[in-house]
């Protein structure tokens, strides 16, 4: 049988496969819907599956594990707002790759705001992610190549990195079924009290023209993206610590590159397969000579997944 610690891999592998695949399919949906839109609809129709996946963990729902969802989400919603608004302005691959650089966003966080000691070898591994960030994101000509989607996404990369130790701190103390729903719901309710402000501000005006492009796009990110792939990391975080899931979560841009080359024939070059491989040399550093995981043998969580 499977242990926990190797099921939470394969769990985040699969999570980033999920998140890599979908960056063609949204930014192609993006010519028919404006950002705060799709998000709201998509966290929305999200929210709605997983409260009835879950709904035996949310009658046990507290205002404490409410109030950790929240936070966690308030994180996840500015995360994608970053990111699916710098999907405008940048590649499918690029933006995949820039939010990797969360690999090292988040050890770098916990160093300096917890003052927590961080392994040699997850250093290592997290800096030969982001070389590997770089020559997958940055032009030769260096960064003065970059385009204005490019910052954004990577306010996106910080973003999620503390959403990932948010999800660390509280995943141990309420029900992972709970927390899940929370989380996507208040990105959910965030991006629909957007929708008229930005309205009223001229930033941005709701739009949506139905496409088949655009309901595919909704669906295959509220069902597999959010309601899986979400629901997936929030349980494996309570086998891996949050350093550890960041450098498995740097598989997105790889599997991002790959969707991109299949589908819109973006050119992979050699300074790309490069920065794949770095990539891949940080997991096995952190895998193979990072600590032991937090919990390699722990119980199941309290509530099941079908909570």
């Amino acid at each position: 049988m499977l242990s926990k610690h190797f099921r939470a891999d394969l769990a985040l592998g699969f999570t980033a496969l999920i998140w890599g695949a979908t960056f063609v399919v949204v930014k192609d949906a993006l010519a028919d819907v404006s950002v705060f839109m799709y998000i709201a609809v998509r966290f929305a129709l999200a929210a709605v599956v997983m409260a009835i996946f879950f709904r035996r963990a949310l009658r046990g729902l507290t205002r404490s594990s409410i109030w950790a969802g929240a936070q966690i989400g308030f994180f996840m919603f500015a995360g994608y707002a970053f990111q699916t608004t710098g999907l405008k302005f940048t590649s499918p691959s690029k933006a995949a790759f820039i939010t990797g650089a969360s690999v090292v966003i988040v050890p770098l966080l916990l160093a300096v705001c917890s003052k927590r000691r961080v392994n040699a070898w997850i250093w290592a591994g997290a800096l030969a992610a982001l070389a590997g960030l770089y020559f997958l994101t940055v032009p030769p000509e260096g960064f003065g190549g970059l385009n204005r989607g490019d910052p954004l996404v990577f306010g996106c990369a910080v973003m999620f990195a503390v959403h990932m130790i948010f999800i660390s701190r509280y995943v141990a103390h309420h029900s992972v079924g709970a927390l899940a729903v929370v989380q996507v719901a208040t990105t959910a309710i965030l991006a629909t009290i957007a929708l008229p402000l930005l309205s009223v501000t001229n930033v941005e005006h709701p739009r949506w023209v139905w496409s088949g492009t655009l309901v595919f796009a909704v669906l295959i990110t509220a069902l597999g993206s959010t309601a899986f792939g979400f629901s997936a990391q929030t349980w494996a975080q309570q086998y891996a610590s949050p350093t550890h899931t960041a450098i498995l979560i740097s598989l997105e841009p790889v599997f991002a590159a790959l969707t991109s080359w299949f589908l819109a024939r973006e050119h992979l070059g050699g300074r790309i397969l490069l920065g794949a491989a770095l990539i891949f040399a940080g997991i096995l550093l952190a895998e193979l000579k990072g600590p032991a995981p937090i919990a390699p043998e722990s119980p199941e969580p309290v509530v099941r997944a079908t909570d």
